[in-house]
């Protein structure tokens, strides 16, 4: 909590300061000043064990003693704070948009309780207003209801369901053909359902209690190339990184290397906020590669069905190979897994694989395919009459209650970042 406060306080009185400031280099010093602060807030909590373990293995290198450092606690939500704080300070000197009036309604919107650890990363202008000003009805009220039990049901029904063969195959020391598809596809479905599930559930929460937040995905597994799977893949991250890192950072103004070069640096550092380790790195380094070759050859959405099919299964292709990256805990576990990939290992499945697999697993994997490349966005697909629609949303939150009764506790999978 005293974390949160210093960098509220911080972002907060930055705005402040750049308002007031009565030449744009004070504008200019104030908005560094604060994002310099609250960078290095996170930096501490979140990427010193990382640099000091870097540090240590060239310490080794050279027989120096390492440096020994105490466990640090991360701050829940630190990394959406932090975002949300940082685009606070610079839309105020931008003027894009109004500051809050006072510190408490800046502070009820950095710590909005629906998607204070997970996101949607929350800009204030698209907020802001909704403090002095938003509709409480009956309709708008079910409508988060409805939101948030299908946002439950995705996280409980599909992403819990498949999550035990993801664990079982990625935690394989030489895993087969077979299952490293299996294992990379189910991460897949479990990543989607469990992130878009938390999304649609702060949605919902937020319309129950009177805000409307930004969509934060639009069937990104439908997409026809990394571009436009950026598009609709953790929107508001994307949107975020395009105003703030990739745009301050020249964007496509200053000639076409220095394009592709923001591009790359963009999507490295947008892959290493999600986590201090070199996997997520690589997986940045990885998007931003393709964004370049794709901007290169100016490649969009197809024109015919030849054409689509073939560019769809190249954009699933580099999607779930950058997920192993994203999934494995290091880059030795990343690279057995695509060796399984290619078959290095075998191509059955092995008999642990086979018999620990459950049906429901498989059935939930199958439903979550068929979901994710179907032509309605998920929070759609339950949207027709009115009785029907209440009770298929009566049949999900049962089930969903059911088995998270059933089950142990399994926890959004963005809470680590």
């Amino acid at each position: 909590m005293a974390v949160v406060i210093c960098i509220s306080l911080t972002s907060h009185y930055s705005a402040k300061f750049a308002i007031a400031a009565p030449t744009d280099r004070q504008k200019k010093l104030s908005v560094k000043v604060g994002v310099s602060l609250i960078l290095l807030t996170l930096a501490y909590f979140k990427y010193t064990h990382f640099i000091i373990g870097a540090t240590n293995n060239v310490l080794e290198t050279f027989g120096q003693n390492i440096i020994i450092l105490d466990k640090i606690i991360l701050p829940l939500g630190i990394s959406f704070l932090s975002f949300q704080a940082i685009s606070y300070i610079i839309d105020v000197a931008r003027k894009d948009t109004l500051p809050a009036k006072n510190l408490i309604d800046f502070l009820a919107f950095v710590s909005l309780f629906p998607q204070l650890i997970a996101g949607p990363v929350l800009r204030y202008k698209d907020v802001g207003e909704q403090f002095n000003s938003r509709i409480h009805s009956y309709s708008k009220f079910s409508e988060g209801i409805k939101r948030f039990i299908i946002g439950l049901s995705m996280k409980i029904i599909i992403a819990d369901s498949v999550a035990p063969i993801v664990d079982r195959i990625f935690s394989l020391d030489q895993p087969t053909f077979l299952e490293a598809w299996l294992g990379v596809i189910g991460y897949a479905i479990q990543l989607l359902f469990d992130f878009a599930g938390y999304s649609s559930m702060a949605v919902g929460l937020g319309l129950m209690i009177g805000f409307r937040f930004t969509e934060n995905f639009n069937r990104p597994y439908i997409s026809f190339s990394i571009t436009e799977f950026w598009r609709r893949w953790h929107i508001s991250l994307s949107r975020w990184l395009k105003d703030y890192l990739y745009i301050p950072l020249g964007g496509n103004r200053n000639g076409t290397l220095k394009t592709y070069r923001n591009l790359f640096l963009t999507m490295v550092l947008g892959g290493f906020w999600h986590g201090a380790n070199w996997t997520f790195l690589l997986w940045g380094a990885w998007h931003g590669f393709f964004l370049m070759v794709e901007r290169f050859f100016g490649i969009g959405s197809p024109q015919n069905k030849i054409t689509g099919a073939i560019s769809w299964v190249y954009t699933m292709l580099v999607v779930l190979l950058g997920w192993v990256f994203f999934r494995s805990a290091d880059v030795g576990q990343a690279y057995r897994t695509y060796k399984g990939m290619v078959g290095f290992s075998n191509f059955s499945l092995s008999s642990e694989i086979y018999y620990s697999t459950q049906l429901v697993e498989l059935f939930a994997l199958v439903m979550g395919v068929l979901i994710s490349v179907s032509g309605k966005q998920i929070s759609q697909v339950f949207q027709s009459d009115f009785k029907r629609t209440w009770s298929t949303v009566t049949i999900l939150f049962v089930g969903s209650v059911l088995l998270l009764n059933a089950r142990s506790q399994s926890p959004f999978l963005y809470f680590q970042f």
